[in-house]
């Protein structure tokens, strides 16, 4: 730990199942966007101050058998005493504290208002996300810099995700195949990598897109062929699956593979052979699949357009990815990697002036981190000091309405589901009539499947446990 980077810890807060706790989240730093944030959980908690301090810190202390939290951050442009947050009859109230530059909530500068789930305040040239009902895991403070992920990609502050990557650095040492779900670009080929590198495999990581293999080539590429096989097969070819003998092979859009192709999948999955396209006797492989897709493989199975022998045995360890909109809690440490990606050493010169800094927050990135990273390049050659103001950003980003902490991922009105009693009984109650089939519950409740399983990821609720 930094000497001049002070938090007093709080002790484990194990919570019950489905239970959530509100959390306050250190998001981005203006000035300091390489800094990585925290993470709080307000449990117990009944006030929180946060001001000017000369290094980052958090300490806590009881008055009057009230537990309060001071929060220093070394922003120049904040108070020392800037703003308070306080429990007022079971909800969180934001209020400036007499501040000379003002107290901002998604963008609106505030004397005093409620918080709802989701809501960025902005408190000098820092800014900080507030969640209502996160499940309490792990430290009740944790420091960012505190993160060590075993690879990359594994790095996060949600607690509900952080439970799902621990389960993907158990099951990167298996041999057993990996489904990866979500959408364009949440990192799928990242957390491929990732088991890749955790899995202590000697071959070579391979990827492939499926949807962009012609469909007359898929099976040749895949599983090569013999010389003579076919017209323009001057020689012996090993494929992919050969290619990735003892290593890792990434089959990217993975519902695009063709029904031939599949069944030929499924016998180098079941009998760990295959067979080139031209030979008569199959040869051994021994490589880890690991499957990517948009797609609901479910659906697609049901309509016949997908083996549903093959997705059972794809489906050894499936992990969902969130799209950023519902892990807002990282934007900063998504940011803080691409700059590095991007800049190299020049990131610890980049900054961001707040009207910059609070459009990235509250933007959806209907495209995922990989919108972020094109948005980010651009800006990097626009902003020539290294300070990147509104102006450098695309028009999408620049221009978007106000978006309600629903649209954001948040939750204004909490449906039925989300209650944490009856909503966590009753998906437990389908999980187990439908033997954790998520697609089957999704009907079952007339919902999209997306959204049963973001009700699962909330409730920290794991399907695959209910298989039978």
């Amino acid at each position: 730990m930094n000497p001049s980077h002070t938090i007093t810890s709080a002790p484990e807060q194990p919570s019950a199942p489905g239970a959530g706790q509100p959390h306050l989240f250190l998001t981005l730093r203006c000035d300091k966007p390489l800094e990585p944030g925290a993470r709080v959980c307000l449990e117990r908690v009944d006030e929180v101050t946060i001001g000017r301090a000369d290094s980052f810190s958090i300490g806590r202390r009881e008055d009057g058998g009230a537990m309060r939290l001071r929060i220093g951050i070394p922003d120049p442009r904040m108070s020392s005493s800037h703003a308070r947050l306080q429990k007022v009859l079971g909800a969180w109230v934001v209020g400036d504290a007499g501040s000379k530059n003002g107290t901002w909530v998604d963008g609106t500068r505030v004397t005093s208002t409620p918080l709802n789930d989701g809501a960025l305040l902005e408190i000098g040239h820092t800014f900080l996300l507030y969640r209502t009902a996160l499940p309490a895991n792990g430290p009740g403070i944790l420091d960012g810099r505190e993160l060590h992920p075993a690879a990359d990609g594994l790095a996060t502050l949600s607690p509900v995700f952080r439970s799902q990557l621990d389960r993907v650095e158990l099951v990167a040492r298996a041999r057993i195949p990996v489904l990866l779900l979500g959408e364009t670009g949440t990192g799928k080929e990242l957390i491929a990598r990732a088991v890749h590198e955790l899995s202590g495999r000697t071959g070579p990581f391979l990827a492939v897109n499926c949807g962009a293999l012609p469909e007359t080539l898929v099976e040749s590429e895949l599983f090569g062929y013999r010389k003579g096989a076919f017209s323009g097969a001057y020689e012996d070819r090993p494929g992919l699956v050969r290619s990735s003998d003892k290593g890792t092979l990434l089959l990217d859009e993975i519902g695009s593979l063709p029904l031939p192709a599949q069944a030929a999948l499924l016998r180098v999955l079941q009998e760990e052979e295959v067979v080139p396209v031209g030979a008569t006797r199959p040869l051994r492989v021994n490589l880890r699949v690991v499957a990517a897709t948009h797609e609901d493989l479910g659906v697609l199975a049901s309509q016949e357009l997908f083996r549903a022998d093959l997705l059972a045995r794809l489906s050894g360890f499936t992990l969902d990815l969130p799209p950023v909109r519902e892990r807002r809690e990282d934007v900063g440490l998504f940011l803080t990697s691409l700059l590095r990606k991007l800049a190299g050493t020049a990131a610890q010169r980049v900054t961001f002036t707040p009207a910059a800094a609070r459009a990235l927050l509250l933007y959806r990135w209907p495209l995922n981190v990989r919108e972020m990273e094109k948005c980010l390049s651009s800006a990097l050659v626009f902003a020539r000091d290294g300070r990147i103001d509104l102006e450098h950003l695309p028009a999408d980003v620049r221009t978007q309405r106000k978006q309600t902490p629903a649209a954001l991922g948040g939750s204004s009105s909490p449906g039925p589901l989300e209650e944490p009693g009856h909503g966590y009984a009753e998906l437990v109650a389908l999980l187990s009539e439908h033997c954790g089939n998520v697609t089957a519950v999704a009907r079952a409740l007339g919902k999209r499947r997306t959204q049963v399983q973001r009700w699962l990821r909330r409730m920290q609720i794991d399907a695959l446990s209910f298989r039978r």
